[in-house]
Order: structure tokens, then C-alpha cells, then sequence
């Protein structure tokens, strides 16, 4: 018997070392970022998306020419579905908190509609919270785009303004040629930057459920 015990020891150990694992994986908060191709600079830029990611179960469906409400511009042969119908019919759960970091390809006097569409889906399917990115605004066009996104806060809660244009406003060397897509620099900014704002909302989100729970005894 004395022999059974160094051998079911180590069992147990790893059994529980997996349990926690497991655990450990299915606490992580679901976060849903949708971006055109400026923000799909978080995935392929390896370190800037690890850097967002850490702790998250974070689901990022950028594509170039992606709009909010509306087809996406042609784009070698493709034209990338909107942002409102991945949310309408979501093909995964989007989690609690979502990012959306789209509007370079959207005419800006159509933009606030697209908003308060996409908000009404994003609350069909219990999304917590909205982290809004604005655009980087050199352009008069983004400046509207952005002043649609600040209205769209007043009127919507569940928006939190992440204001990037701000954040990059003096960083040439985040951007490429172009002034708004961003390098590798740029990419690892904009992670940084949206890493507080996406854990404070994960946490916040978390804790409003855990309330529910104990509020009305359910699990």
C-alpha cells in the first residue's frame, strides 16, 4: 500500500494543476475588437497584440475596408462584412466588452446612424460595455466622425470614448506615410493604449454579473 501513494500522489497534483488550468482559461473575460484595416494593425504585429491579450480571451476580426453599417469598399475582389452584421448574428459569443475601431472607410454624415444601429445590436446581445475608438482626425472628415462618436457616448451608456485621436496626436512615428495606418511602434501604442480601458471595463463588467448572481441567488 505504501507504494500506491508516491504514484496517486502525483496523479492528484496534476489532476488539480489541470482543474486550475482550466479554470484559469475559462475566467479569462472575452473581449471582441472589430477593426478596418488601421486597427488591424493589432494582429499582425505579434507583439502589440500579445500585449492587449495578456489575461484576455480577446477576438480581434480586422479587415481592410471594413465599415460600421454598410458592405465594405472592394478590396481585392472582397468586400468585408460591417461591424453591425457580425454583431446582429454574431457567429461566437462576443463577450461582455467589445471594441470598435472602424470608420477610415465610412462617409462620415451616415456615421451616427451606423452608431445607434450597431448599439441596439450590441444591447440585443447583452453587451456590456463599447470601447470606441476615435479616428486619428488631420482630416476634416474625422473630425465629424469623431464628434458622432463623442454625441454617441451621451446618448449610449454603455460607450466608453477611447480617444485616440488625442493619444497619437504628436506621434509621427506611430503612423506610416499615410498619416493614419499605423507601424510597428504605432500598433503597440494603440495596444497599450486600449489595454486599461479594456481591463477596467472587463472588471467592471465581471463584477456587475457576480452581483446579479448574489443579488438574485442564482448561479
Amino acid at each position: 500500500m505504501r507504494l500506491v501513494v508516491p504514484l496517486v500522489a502525483p496523479l492528484l497534483v496534476v489532476s488539480i494543476l489541470a482543474q486550475s488550468a482550466s479554470g484559469a482559461e475559462l475566467a479569462r473575460p472575452r473581449v471582441t475588437l472589430f477593426g478596418d484595416s488601421v486597427a488591424g494593425a493589432l494582429a499582425y504585429h505579434g507583439k502589440a497584440r500579445t500585449t492587449l491579450a495578456k489575461g484576455l480571451d480577446l477576438r480581434v476580426d480586422a479587415k481592410v475596408c471594413r465599415r460600421l453599417a454598410e458592405p465594405g469598399c472592394p478590396y481585392l475582389g472582397d468586400r468585408p462584412p460591417s461591424v453591425l452584421s457580425l454583431v446582429d448574428k454574431p457567429a461566437q459569443p462576443l463577450g461582455d466588452v467589445v471594441v470598435v475601431d472602424v470608420g477610415y472607410n465610412d462617409d462620415p454624415s451616415a456615421y451616427e446612424d451606423g452608431i445607434d444601429r450597431v448599439m441596439q445590436a450590441l444591447a440585443r446581445q447583452r453587451v456590456a460595455t463599447v470601447i470606441w475608438v476615435t479616428m486619428q482626425d488631420k482630416r476634416a472628415l474625422y473630425r465629424t466622425t469623431n464628434a458622432a462618436i463623442r454625441a454617441a457616448a451621451r446618448r449610449w451608456p454603455q460607450i466608453v470614448v477611447a480617444d485616440w485621436s488625442a493619444e497619437s496626436r504628436a506621434r509621427a512615428a506611430w503612423f506610416v506615410d499615410d498619416g493614419l495606418h499605423l507601424s510597428t511602434a504605432g500598433a503597440l501604442g494603440l495596444a497599450k493604449f486600449l489595454r486599461p480601458l479594456v481591463l477596467a471595463s472587463s472588471c467592471t463588467a465581471s463584477c456587475m454579473r457576480e452581483r446579479r448572481i448574489v443579488d438574485t441567488g442564482n448561479a
